[in-house]
């Protein structure tokens, strides 16, 4: 659709006020569903799930730090990964900014992935980040939260993410999107993000992104929340700016980087 060109400011207040009234519609409606989400029933934790961190080994009841709060960022990340997601990166360089004031509201917050914690370090160096950021190699925290899955999971149609089933993935994995596969020799922009990360597609869609959270009540862990794909639109603070732009999205392919190879490739 083509915008308008040289309306007049009165024409242009009449459309931004009915816009307006649409958008306070959908706060509204963004804050019934933020109050539907803290009603979601909790799930008790029992597996002693162990984390490493620049402080040693840890359990999920320490990550939330004497705070009775906790979310997770599950950051795509693998073990045969040479650098980190760049979309999950590109969502990560926002956390610096926010996580110390989560730290001060009663609510703990930590990036986990599989990578073993050196190459986490080494990448997190790499970025200039500061956010606390936890390995959970050999842990079954990724898989038992949906975030990962295994070879034999992937060709057979176990994967169960985004709370759906995806059907087997055809050898070579090629395609548009990860549900979405085309044919050989098209492999199209999962294979250019799954390259920013050394590895190939296969490798790099069996791990997933998502968010988690976490209560911690008399000493026990509590599963309150997780949202995965597009349900992390809202954390992408890079797509928030650009839905007011003029243009939008405005995408027609992957655009965004790892923030230092901007300009280098």
């Amino acid at each position: 659709m083509t915008a308008q060109l040289n309306a007049t400011r009165q024409q242009w207040l009449a459309a931004r006020l009915d816009l307006l009234e649409e958008e306070k519609e959908l706060t509204r409606r963004s804050d019934a569903l933020a109050l539907k989400r803290q009603q979601l029933p909790r799930v008790k934790i029992d597996k002693d799930y162990r984390f490493d961190t620049e402080g040693g080994s840890v359990s999920l009841n320490d990550l939330f730090g004497g705070r009775s709060q906790l979310l997770v960022y599950h950051f795509m990340f693998g073990p045969d990964y040479s650098a980190g997601c760049p979309s999950c990166s590109s969502i990560a360089d926002g956390f610096n900014g926010v996580f110390v004031h989560l730290e001060n509201h009663d609510v703990a917050f930590w990036a986990v992935s599989r990578a073993p914690l050196a190459k986490l370090e080494a990448f997190k160096q790499r970025m200039g980040w500061s956010f606390p950021w936890a390995s959970s190699f050999g842990s079954e925290f990724n898989g038992d939260f949906s975030v990962w899955f295994s070879a034999e999971e992937q060709r057979g149609g176990g994967i169960e993410y985004n709370y759906r089933r995806e059907p087997p993935a055809p050898e070579p994995l090629a395609g548009k999107t990860v549900q979405e596969w085309q044919s050989p020799g098209n492999e199209g922009p999962v294979a250019e993000i799954a390259a920013m990360t050394g590895t190939d597609v296969a490798t790099y869609t069996r791990d997933r992104p998502g968010v988690s959270a976490f209560e911690l009540v008399d000493g026990a862990v509590y599963h309150s929340y997780s949202s995965y794909a597009r349900g992390l639109d809202g954390l992408w603070g890079m797509y928030q700016w650009l839905d007011r732009a003029p243009k939008g999205r405005n995408e027609t392919g992957i655009w965004w980087r790892h923030h230092d190879r901007y300009g280098k490739e």
